[in-house]
């Protein structure tokens, strides 16, 4: 190649550097390849789970209350979990928890496959995978930041955002094949076998070039802690509201779009898992450009919140699944820029030995709302369409926008003040 090719593409080719910067790190390679697998496993066990309930019942209601079970436990004992996390050497409670996450899938799916599943058997090992989840989930999200560094976090936080919704286009477009052509129970199955690879690559990841927080000692209280830290700390507090706002209301998505799927659209299985990668595809555009671009802060959760809102109005009030397709995907990019800077934010900003406890409080957010939100969303979707559904996750996120701008305005000016003292 030419010098002048050469220049040409060096801009390119930097921009790929940042984009991957995170991907230099070998444990971290080693880890999101273990993790893709798993992922897509996991979408396909999100999409058969609410076909199945959906077919045993035709409830709107029944799918919230089977996510809600599945996330009361984070509600409940999310916080406990992230004392868990700060305490213990967090890979290897990785890896105790993921093999728990496989063998539950392996049960809902050989009783599925026997054909004698039934509703309660489906809400106790959710509830089950749930309890599994509030401990697991704080601990891995912490556990990012030991394997690359604070400079890295932020890359890895959005690209381990972009593998998420890759796994969310591609698991539920497999999902749809899968049932339409071995049944439902197969894809537990699946994922139940998917949870091998992520295992293995715990199991061979560098211990030695981990940088882990330091354990921290059995204490009373650590907890309480850990709550007054984060209510004494605005730069975390508020964007935890703005989380818990969101994902109370806007996150619902396994209740909502099977609604949406089969009767807004009058489509089947198929329908629900193109609704649900077509987010996936556009959370994987917006992943990336975080990856690259992306910030972190105040103004940057207002500004998702915002774009995810305007993005589920207009889904709501798409005429056609085309167009609610594309709204799909408007909805992925936006969520995903949200998602990310939150995370990021938090992450940056948590003393080391405060951050299984503040992240265990993003899950709560997150996840553990689901047991407020899921049965409100299934019952106006229920009884008022899949569109009122989305268009109540759009006012939510809208709502949490506006108060992330009101106190984003406080900070701006406190510091003009600062400044002009």
């Amino acid at each position: 190649m030419t010098l002048l090719g050469e220049r040409a593409f060096a801009p390119l080719d930097a921009l790929r550097r940042q984009t991957f910067a995170s991907l230099s790190n070998r444990n971290y390679r080693r880890y999101l390849t273990g993790q893709s697998i798993s992922l897509v496993g996991t979408w396909m066990q999100t999409i058969a789970q609410s076909w199945l309930v959906l077919q045993l019942t035709g409830s709107g209601t029944a799918l919230g209350l089977v996510v809600a079970l599945q996330t009361l436990p984070t509600l409940v004992l999310g916080p406990y979990g992230g004392v868990i996390a700060d305490r213990m050497d967090k890979r290897r409670l990785m890896i105790g928890l993921q093999s728990v996450m496989g063998v539950l899938a392996l049960a809902l799916g050989l009783l599925t496959i026997t054909g004698i599943v039934q509703l309660w058997q489906v809400y106790v090992l959710a509830f089950v995978l749930g309890l599994n989840n509030c401990f697991e989930n704080p601990a891995r999200q912490s556990f990012v930041l030991e394997m690359v560094g604070s400079d890295d976090l932020r890359n890895a936080v959005s690209l381990n955002s972009v593998l998420v919704n890759v796994a969310r286009a591609v698991g539920p477009a497999v999902a749809g094949l899968v049932i339409a052509t071995g049944g439902i129970g197969l894809c537990f199955l699946i994922n139940a076998a998917s949870f091998v690879a992520v295992v293995t690559s715990l199991l061979r990841l560098d211990v030695s070039a981990l940088s882990p927080s330091n354990p921290t000692p059995r204490a009373p209280g650590q907890l309480r802690e850990g709550l007054t830290y984060v209510r004494r700390t605005p730069r975390l507090a508020i964007p935890l509201l703005m989380m818990a706002l969101v994902g109370c209301l806007a996150y619902e998505f396994q209740v909502v779009l099977p609604v949406v799927a089969s009767q807004t659209f009058a489509g089947d299985a198929r329908t629900y898992g193109f609704l649900t990668a077509a987010m996936g595809a556009g959370a994987v555009v917006g992943g990336l450009y975080m990856a690259a671009r992306g910030r972190t802060g105040m103004w940057s959760l207002v500004v998702g919140s915002a774009a995810f809102g305007l993005a589920l109005l207009a889904t709501a009030l798409s005429p056609t699944l085309g167009v609610a397709l594309v709204g799909m995907g408007l909805v992925g990019a936006a969520s995903v820029a949200f998602q990310s800077a939150g995370n990021s934010t938090l992450q940056l900003a948590a003393a080391p030995h405060m951050r299984g406890r503040v992240m265990a409080l993003w899950a709560v957010a997150f996840l553990g709302s689901t047991p407020i939100g899921g049965p409100i969303a299934g019952l106006v979707s229920q009884h008022f369409g899949g569109r009122a559904g989305l268009a109540l996750g759009a006012v939510a996120c809208l709502v949490a926008a506006a108060l992330g701008a009101v106190v984003a305005r406080r900070e701006s000016a406190a510091r003009s003040v600062e400044v002009i003292g």
